[in-house]
């Protein structure tokens, strides 16, 4: 594997640079100038392609019930469901995920992450952030990994956006970066007949022709309005616009989104629901040259809330597991099957995971609705609650050395015990594998402040590639 990218951005943001040159000069310099630095002084280096996927479990799964089972303990932790082997000796799975207990020799389970967030919002902006969020916020205070990326490897000549979200990540932002590096969004249901995605690819010549015309108009009005932008914000609408202008004329998003390209029994493979089709997007998008796609799976399919979030005031949480199992353990068997069945499974990096864990002991309470996984209204039901002292994450691809066990929780489920893993080891883990020395990059936040993408962390060993 060749040495990691050491990009302009990373040599202008180091530390002993902003003190060398002394902060002041950057203080005065905002986001277009960074892109006209970088694109000015940057000097092409080859390295690898790499690609991630993160399919996100929004509201946080249950642990026990995916890949930690716990048939041995108390009756109040267990749950009803028994484990089953794999295809890696020794290692079990929950029964709800047998497609995937199958092909457990083209993955590596971590059981052993553990973070201090307890909400929905900070434990994603922990995981993907690396800072110890505490407290309700819509957006973080620092950029997560995706937006830094593509920060880092942002191109206006793309065809495709670099970062895509299909059904993006919620509370997850790009801060301080600016929202040209958050995620192109793509919503609504792939596997419906009248799916599409608007602004690329127009059909018609006229349109095309019509909307130059319209480009060439305010191209001019734009070079009298620079002279007056003191912020210089019109230097970064032109990236959107050129990425834009891209999109909309040429045909590679057109392709890279049209799912009737792909054979009756590919998407027969994923499952006909909107789970299976947008992870079967996601493979066509990094087969495109899409370097970053998360997939969030929610909405009906999860049940009666729409989500991973089994309080028992939410959903029956055996009920829920049940319900949402085989439409999640066929998307991502099937996901992790063609990525390596296609040659892919060296660049791309796939990522299972959720919020946090799930309360080993079971609570019970009171329904506050009727519906799909949930009882009427007042029926008392089992859930459990949030816990980000012990989860589960799923790795494959990237190289790494599959059919592996990294960590331990004690016979409840309830702490990891060994190989404790936090967010900075997830984080230090993932930038490598997309060539990036984290270790060694800084950005300027709104205050003109260096601050580092990564605090400590190192690597997880047992998830760098395997020598060739």
């Amino acid at each position: 594997m060749p040495p990691p990218v050491d990009s302009f951005a990373s040599r202008l943001l180091r530390r002993r640079d902003a003190v060398r040159l002394g902060l002041g000069g950057f203080v005065g310099m905002n986001l277009p100038d960074l892109f006209r630095l970088r694109a000015e002084a940057a000097v092409p280096q080859a390295r690898r392609h790499s690609s991630l996927i993160v399919v996100w479990l929004h509201g946080g799964a249950s642990h026990l019930e995916t890949y930690d089972p716990k048939p041995d303990a108390p009756l109040e932790y267990r749950g009803p469901f028994d484990p089953i082997d794999t295809k890696v000796p020794g290692l079990q799975f929950c029964e709800l995920l047998p497609r995937q207990a199958a092909i457990a020799d083209k993955f590596t389970v971590m059981r052993s992450m553990v973070h201090t967030g307890f909400c929905h919002d900070d434990g994603p902006q922990q995981i993907f952030t690396g800072h110890p969020f505490q407290g309700r916020r819509l957006k973080p205070d620092n950029p997560d990994l995706m937006s830094i990326v593509n920060f880092l490897r942002s191109s206006p000549e793309r065809d495709l956006p670099n970062y895509i979200g299909v059904n993006p990540i919620p509370y997850l932002g790009s801060a301080y970066l600016g929202p040209a590096h958050e995620p192109f969004p793509v919503h609504g249901d792939p596997n419906s007949p009248t799916f599409e995605v608007p602004n690329i690819g127009l059909k018609d010549e006229q349109q095309s022709a019509r909307l130059a015309q319209r480009i060439g108009l305010r191209t001019g009005l734009d070079r009298l309005r620079r002279e007056t932008d003191a912020g210089k914000n019109m230097e970064a609408m032109d990236r959107f616009e050129t990425q834009a202008w891209n999109m909309l004329t040429g045909t590679a998003a057109r392709q890279a989104f049209d799912l009737s390209k792909e054979t009756p029994a590919t998407r027969d493979q994923y499952g006909r629901n909107s789970w299976g089709q947008q992870c079967l997007l996601a493979r066509r998008l990094v087969e495109a040259g899409v370097e970053l796609v998360t997939v969030t799976l929610n909405g009906p399919l999860c049940g009666r809330v729409q989500n991973w979030d089994d309080h028992a005031v939410n959903h029956h949480v055996f009920d829920g597991m049940k319900h949402r199992a085989p439409f999640f353990d066929q998307a991502v068997s099937a996901l992790i099957e063609d990525v390596h069945a296609r040659g892919l499974d060296q660049e791309t990096l796939i990522v299972v995971g959720g919020d946090f864990g799930r309360t080993p002991k079971i609570s019970y309470a009171a329904s506050t609705g009727e519906g799909v996984a949930s009882g009427p209204t007042g029926t008392i039901q089992p859930g459990r609650d949030h816990w980000p002292s012990a989860m589960s994450f799923l790795f494959s691809g990237g190289g790494i050395t599959p059919g592996q066990v990294i960590g331990a929780t004690d016979p409840r489920g309830e702490q990891a015990i060994e190989r404790r893993l936090g967010v900075q080891d997830f984080l230090a883990t993932v930038y490598r594998h997309l060539g990036i020395d984290a270790a060694r990059v800084e950005l300027l936040n709104f205050a003109g402040r260096p601050v580092p993408i990564l605090q400590t962390g190192k690597p997880i060993a047992e998830l760098l590639p395997r020598a060739m």
